[in-house]
């Protein structure tokens, strides 16, 4: 191929979209999976040998008796990257049910951080009002620092993190994001 037409050959990269793919969005997955060892490592395989970023995770049994669990996985990508995530994760055994939060219809999302913050004085006094904003509890004191509980939406938890830095933040540690859908209906009551 000569210099001309590679110049006019539009190159497409895996890793952005093109000029016709969609915009790159976040999606939250509520997958529901068999309890059994090694489910999560499949899943989580899933992402990374397809070269996927998983954003957030969090995972826990949801029935004892039936033996499932509910993995929730922050992604972003293309429209058509999250239609490939969502149907390579319906193809494997464990899976019973994928659901796309983000397209499926309203859901509520939260996450709980916990914010360590050391300051005295004024500082001190300016940490506790503003957590007192939030509606952050602090569930930790001593005579240098506090441990706020927070819970909220990932923007509100950064908002209350970017904060707390100047005022003394010294560590946090967050759940991940939880979600589920709206409404009366069951993850097996409505198909996608």
């Amino acid at each position: 191929m000569n210099q001309a037409k590679r110049k006019n050959k539009k190159s497409k990269s895996v890793y952005a979209p093109g000029p016709d793919q969609g915009a790159i969005g976040s999606h939250t997955l509520a997958i529901i999976v068999k309890n059994e060892p090694g489910v999560l490592a499949r899943v989580i395989g899933l992402f990374t040998g397809r070269g996927y970023n998983i954003d957030s995770l969090t995972v826990a049994e949801t029935d004892h008796e039936e033996g499932m669990s509910r993995i929730t996985i922050v992604s972003s990508g293309t429209p058509e990257v999250i239609e490939q995530i969502k149907e390579s994760l319906r193809q494997l055994v464990p899976v019973k049910r994928v659901r796309d939060l983000t397209t499926f219809g309203p859901h509520i999302e939260r996450e709980l951080a916990l914010i360590k913050v050391a300051g005295t004085g004024e500082k001190r006094i300016e940490s506790l009002r503003l957590a007192d904003v939030f509606r952050a509890r602090p569930v930790d004191s001593t005579l240098e620092s506090f441990v706020f509980e927070l819970t909220g939406t990932t923007e509100k938890i950064d908002a209350f993190i970017d904060l707390m830095k100047p005022l003394g933040l010294v560590d946090v540690s967050r759940t991940g994001v939880v979600a589920i859908s709206r409404g009366s209906t069951t993850h097996d009551e409505v198909a996608d």
